[in-house]
């Protein structure tokens, strides 16, 4: 092996973050374990995806279609918007990049709540723009008033992850109307809605008629949550025409596969039975949560597929205790846990572990 030293990558690449997945189960002999610690959807996926994805296998041999003009169309018919106006990735983070690169200079800045989505930080130091992260609230909202006064000449992005992920409430269509009406019209405002599908809270956001009002407002949306195609990769954009056109300039080629797209736009075609199962699993959470509540837990108002107990500096030795009852949470170290909502059984275990811990609820930040 040669002695001589490889080329250099860029200094910024120093101040990227590893991103942290959620870890599967560790098998247990006559025990069922479950994974609760990636937001995955527990159900199998819907009538006539499989078969549609199957069949997209046949064409393997062949590049997909770049422009991805088919899902573009279903997108279209089940939006109410221009395909100009679409652009789309594998998985929304992807998107993410993509925008970043189109938009952000190095030293731009690109503010956005904190805690919140693990992969912004990343995806901000990856382009060699600067974060600006505003803490949220005591209830983990979002604290706009903040975020607003955060934005210099130098903000190219904000982004606005509702419901936040890992804290879990989510903005209101007002707060939001405000918020955007504060934002210069020369930095984007993006909505990631990766949990839409879940939100019951009063005033929900309309994110598209928004957009659709403003120039400087993108929408990211996914079918990794709700629609369960988290295996396949499919995220995308709803902009402004010259928005949309500068992200996909970006994209990489033949990014999204041929039997994603097929699996997806198949899901699009049967949203009564999405529907169904959105519905199941928000009647579990709030099955979870009146029961933590019970227990005399105080947490964020969840209103995606999660809930979020903030433990602090004891988080290793609830995820320690979720893993010997048979399901592995998702950490971040000495702020809490976000835990998925799963199979009906999996969460009773999480009822279990949490009725069993010796908690403080006044110590603990959330609603009251």
């Amino acid at each position: 092996m040669s002695n001589q030293k490889p080329p250099r990558p860029r200094d910024t690449l120093a101040t990227i973050p590893a991103y942290v997945a959620g870890r599967p189960p560790t098998p247990r002999p006559g025990q069922q374990v479950y994974k609760l610690s990636s937001n995955e959807n527990p159900y199998p996926p819907l009538p006539g995806v499989v078969e549609a994805a199957q069949a997209a296998v046949a064409s393997m041999n062949r590049y997909p279609d770049m422009g991805n003009g088919a899902l573009y169309d279903a997108l279209a018919d089940r939006l109410g918007v221009p395909t100009g106006q679409l652009a789309a990735g594998t998985g929304s983070v992807a998107v993410l990049y993509h925008l970043l690169q189109a938009f952000c200079d190095p030293d731009d800045e690109v503010v956005y709540a904190w805690r919140s989505f693990e992969a912004y930080p990343i995806a901000v130091s990856a382009t060699g723009a600067v974060s600006v992260r505003v803490p949220v609230d005591a209830d983990g909202r979002h604290d706009l008033d903040a975020m607003a006064a955060a934005v210099t000449d130098r903000t190219k992005v904000v982004l606005v992850c509702t419901p936040n992920n890992p804290t879990g409430p989510s903005v209101t269509g007002a707060e939001l109307q405000d918020f955007v009406a504060k934002v210069p019209d020369h930095v984007l405002v993006v909505v990631d809605e990766a949990y839409r599908e879940f939100v019951r809270a009063d005033d929900p956001v309309d994110a598209l008629a928004l957009q659709k009002a403003h120039a400087n407002v993108a929408v990211m949306r996914t079918f990794a949550k709700a629609y369960g195609l988290a295996g396949f990769r499919v995220g995308y954009l709803v902009a402004h025409e010259d928005v949309a056109t500068a992200v996909r300039a970006t994209a990489l080629p033949f990014g999204v596969s041929t039997v994603a797209q097929a699996a997806a736009v198949a899901s699009l075609a049967v949203e009564e039975q999405l529907m169904e199962r959105v519905e199941a699993i928000v009647g579990e959470r709030d099955r979870v949560v009146a029961g933590l509540r019970h227990q005399g837990w105080r947490f964020p108002d969840p209103q995606g597929n999660f809930v979020w107990l903030p433990v602090g500096d004891r988080t290793p030795e609830f995820v320690a205790l979720s893993e010997q009852a048979g399901i592995t949470v998702r950490p971040f170290a000495g702020e809490g846990v976000r835990v998925s909502i799963g199979e009906p059984a999996a969460n009773d275990l999480l009822l279990d572990v949490a009725g069993a811990w010796d908690h403080q609820p006044e110590t603990a930040a959330g609603e009251r």
